[in-house]
């Protein structure tokens, strides 16, 4: 190879790569900017598989994390949740993008989801860990979750009073690995069978426009 022909394979192989290289950049900028535009909210409405199972479900949620929060009791077992002795509850902190699913569209999901006028209880499981809750991350989604809770009472929706508990985000405890994603990882267990796939079933009937 001549003299000439070897500067124009060294020029195309940087160019090349150059190109490689801005591709690359474009792809890390995009995904930090899609990063940069999502949200979180913190919800608790009974067993986290539960609520889990039918926020996975929604557009916009790019990812659901069950776990504990609300207790005083660092890094807490489910086992030490269970017990009732550490002021968490079981709950889902939810990622999602404002601009495609908004804050006001999780709680009117999460209003109906659940009952939110039995205190410390859903269905059989019965508890503190089981409180219905709303950990608010800013003073916008506080304001949100009172006006949500207001506008639901005078709905009509229940007959009850609605004890759901509003209160500021401090920390979050992810729940142990098995935890995680639990009704999709686990279809056949009696629990997934005959407590959350009614709900399921139900919330994508009535939730049809939102869910993926």
């Amino acid at each position: 190879m001549n003299g000439l022909m070897t500067m124009v394979v060294i020029t195309l192989f940087f160019i090349d790569q150059g190109n490689r290289n801005t591709k690359q950049i474009n792809r890390d900028n995009m995904v930090q900017s899609e990063e940069r535009k999502q949200e979180v909210a913190t919800f608790g409405a009974g067993c986290f598989w539960c609520v889990e199972a039918i926020f996975q479900d929604l557009k916009g949620v790019s990812d659901v994390v069950s776990g504990y929060s609300g207790g005083e009791v660092k890094n807490p077992s489910y086992a030490e949740v269970c017990a009732g002795n550490t002021g968490h509850a079981e709950v889902c902190q939810i990622h999602f993008n404002p601009q495609i699913i908004t804050y006001r569209e999780l709680l009117n999901v999460f209003w109906r989801i659940h009952d939110p006028t039995t205190l410390n209880r859903q269905g059989a499981d019965v508890g503190t860990q089981y409180r219905s809750v709303i950990f608010y991350h800013n003073e916008e989604q506080g304001r949100l979750a009172e006006e949500s809770k207001k506008e639901t009472e005078r709905s009509g929706l229940y007959k009850n009073p609605i004890v759901t508990e509003i209160a500021p985000f401090v920390q979050f405890y992810p729940a142990e690995e098995y935890h995680q994603d639990y009704y999709n990882q686990n279809p056949n267990q009696p629990y997934c069978r005959f407590t959350i796939d009614p709900k399921v079933k139900k919330f994508r009937k009535q939730f049809q426009e939102v869910i993926r």
